[in-house]
């Protein structure tokens, strides 16, 4: 790594967990933006708000790797956020029920090399779920802090049918995507 320090633009401490899994050393340091993007198509917009995170992190840090990672998740045209409250968490999973939705990771790597930013797509079907399941999941709180409402790794994961694409994507943090970035950035990763 040429000394370089590694620097995770998120506060997610999923993201935390799979990066040092990785055997990175790093520092986090959140990008804390308001969160817009002018983009119109959830990827695209995924891959933006990773580099406007990015970026923000990397003013602050000159000559380090920054790595941040935006998800956006979509069901159609329409783009779930993380969800207000309980209710609207509810109202989130019952769209889902028995539907397949897009979940869009855009991971951003900023370093003195330039900037690259790339999209995972994993396709999240749910299964059909009773209005006391969606109740249920809304009322435990879990979703509250996550786009789309739900975490895979969590409770979430009895909500689920199957997935087309990489788990670790719909967790937030694709690490395919992820250690193909750092590598390009001169960053050792998984032991090397």
């Amino acid at each position: 790594m040429g000394g370089q320090q590694v620097v995770l633009a998120s506060g997610s401490p999923r993201r935390r967990e799979l990066l040092a899994g990785l055997g990175v050393t790093f520092r986090v340091l959140a990008a804390d933006l308001d969160e817009h993007s002018d983009q119109v198509h959830p990827l695209e917009v995924a891959r933006d708000l990773a580099l406007q995170k990015g970026r923000a992190v990397a003013e602050r840090c000159p000559g380090a790797v920054v790595i941040a990672s935006d998800t956006v998740v979509a069901l159609g045209d329409a783009q779930l956020a993380k969800p207000a409250d309980v209710e609207e968490n509810a109202a989130f999973i019952a769209q889902l029920s028995g539907r397949a939705h897009h979940v869009y990771t855009g991971v951003a790597v900023i370093s003195p090399r330039g900037e690259d930013a790339e999209v995972s797509d994993t396709t999240v079907v749910f299964r059909e779920l009773t209005p006391g399941e969606v109740a249920w999941y809304a009322q435990s709180g879990e979703g509250l802090d996550k786009a789309g409402g739900y975490g895979i790794q969590g409770l979430g994961a009895a909500l689920i049918e199957r997935i087309e694409g990489e788990y670790s994507g719909v967790v937030g943090f694709p690490l395919s995507v992820v250690i193909q970035l750092l590598r390009r950035h001169g960053v050792a990763v998984c032991g090397e």
